[in-house]
């Protein structure tokens, strides 16, 4: 194996062990620049890790794979572990937060580097770098530290109000973005949890070196018991029925389709574990007639980086008549700067789209329905030459007429993942009636991750605040990806957060509250019937 390859054996209870094989990582510029090499390396290697293939520039490191048994060393490990972690003070396990800030910003060519070795376009691996940097700012971990532990005096009474660890936390991040969503389970760690996280098997290499080469030391110097982190590449199906049915597993983080999510969620409730769910999100950018379009398109087209393959991008716009076409026209100018291109280039913001079938299923029948392609449509090359064998597609607009019948077309009513966005055009009404269906429209939505609105009106803005329940987050006249302290960057309701959907702070959601007295010189009977 060549020495400057990144190799990752299982990481369980404070020991690197061997696994049942490797898989490989080859960089992202390889899968454009010859698929067909990059796919024969990864199989070679597979076959024999003893290969030369091991020396080729296209691969960038390999990962262990765990079989059942490793698996269940991985709860043994967690489980034995987890009394002691919770022990510590909560002062102590807050330090890993800002021990793992320093880190990144120590680290941070190092972890843009992965995510571009990863296939993200490097302007976006920075920009999840800076969202990163956010959840775990100073700001931010005083918040969820006073979230933490709250205390009260009440006459001989010394209150307190704090959250508990729940014990063991499984965690599954996403293959589209495994590095950045891995790092919250350090925010579950903070609450005083054992962690299991299993890396994405086609895609590990990020997730273990974040866990094995950042976080495992820093619990190192904070005294952590083996076996507080726990880290392996793992089959998704293989893993989830383990956890299920293990008995030393107490939540389950996962990260993934509605779908698979909310059947997780019934059969983690019928199993006494507790489900965390960050599932699809259909996000709505609301633009009113005051709004400053510019701006507002300069959001919308967020909803084309890395070619939509984010969760947390816009996924349709709903427009007051009166700026449609000034929005349309401001649209189909701002998407000219978002272009194809190597992952390493400045400036590139769309990533390859392997499997574009729906795209133009959905496109067709949006334009079958009577939608109006605005912009796009086409496949691309990597140059931005439009071509039918391109593996990125162009950013596309469709222009749809009206709130009435807008979510008959399945591009609104669902969640796309491509650099794909309907714009509905409200029929006209007066501004108070447009008010109350816009305010409507946004609450019907059966997904719940983020809600954007661009207005000026302190009226219509007021509406939108104490009217607007559907969601996790409400950005208004900002951006709608952008991260800022205090607030969550996941979370929401209906089909994105399941029955307990709501903004998802990972210290929260996978810890419980207890209240506790502690009474000095107080007599039971009078404090029963004095009362």
């Amino acid at each position: 194996m060549p020495s400057d390859l990144r190799s990752y054996r299982l990481y369980v209870a404070g020991k690197d062990l061997e696994g049942d094989g490797w898989v490989y990582t080859v960089s992202g510029r390889s899968l454009l620049e010859d698929v067909f090499t990059s796919v024969t390396l990864k199989r070679t290697l597979e076959k024999d890790p003893e290969s030369d293939a091991a020396h080729h520039p296209y691969v960038v490191g390999r990962c262990a794979i765990a079989s059942d048994h490793s698996l269940d060393l991985a709860s043994e490990a967690a489980a034995a572990a987890a009394p002691g972690w919770a022990a510590l003070p909560l002062e102590r396990r807050m330090r890993l937060g800002h021990r793992f800030r320093e880190e990144l910003q120590r680290r941070r060519e190092e972890f843009v580097d992965m995510l571009i070795a990863e296939a993200h376009p490097a302007k976006l691996a920075r920009w999840e770098y800076s969202s990163l940097l956010q959840i775990f700012s100073e700001e931010s971990l005083g918040w969820y530290g006073e979230q933490m532990h709250t205390e009260f005096r009440h006459g001989a009474r010394r209150l307190l109000v704090r959250r508990q660890p729940d014990g063991v936390v499984a965690f599954n991040p996403p293959q589209n973005a495994p590095l950045p969503s891995a790092a919250l389970g350090v925010l579950c760690l903070m609450s005083g949890n054992a962690v299991i996280m299993r890396a994405p098997r086609s895609i590990a290499l990020s997730t273990m070196w974040l866990m094995r080469d950042v976080v495992a030391p820093i619990l190192d110097e904070l005294g952590a018991p083996p076996g507080t982190l726990n880290a392996l590449c793992a089959n998704p199906k293989q893993t989830m029925d383990r956890w299920i049915a293990d008995p030393l597993i107490d939540d389950i983080f996962y990260i993934g389709g509605s779908q698979e999510g909310l059947r997780l969620e019934r059969t983690c409730v019928e199993n006494g574990k507790k489900a965390i769910l960050e599932l699809a999100g259909n996000d709505l950018v609301v633009v009113w007639s005051d709004a400053d379009v510019p701006k507002a398109v300069e959001a919308i087209t967020e909803a084309f980086y890395g070619s939509g393959q984010i969760c947390m991008v816009p996924n349709g716009v709903l427009v007051h008549p009166a700026v449609a076409d000034e929005l349309l026209a401001e649209l189909r100018e701002q998407v000219k700067r978002i272009r194809p291109g190597f992952p390493e280039e400045e400036d590139v913001l769309l990533s390859p789209v392997r499997r574009s079938e729906r795209f133009f299923r959905l496109l067709g029948q949006a334009l079958d329905q009577g939608g109006t392609l605005v912009t796009g449509g086409r496949r691309t090359e990597v140059d931005g030459t439009p071509s039918d064998t391109g593996v990125f597609l162009q950013p596309t607009v469709v222009r749809v007429d009206g709130l009435a019948r807008a979510r008959e077309f399945d591009i609104v009513r669902e969640e796309t993942f491509f650099p794909l966005i309907p714009v509905v055009v409200a029929e006209p009404a007066s501004d108070e009636e447009l008010l109350a269906r816009f305010v409507d429209f946004t609450n019907a939505n059966p997904y719940g991750l983020r809600n954007s609105l661009w207005a000026r009106s302190e009226e219509v803005v007021d509406t939108f605040v104490r009217q607007v329940g559907n969601g996790g987050l409400l950005k208004i006249n900002d951006s709608h990806m952008g991260c800022v302290p205090y607030l969550p960057t996941h979370g929401g309701t209906g089909l994105t957060g399941g029955a307990f959907g709501e903004a998802n702070y990972p210290m929260l959601k996978t810890s419980h509250l207890q209240g506790v007295s502690i009474a000095e010189g107080v007599s039971p009977y009078e404090a029963v019937f004095g009362a």
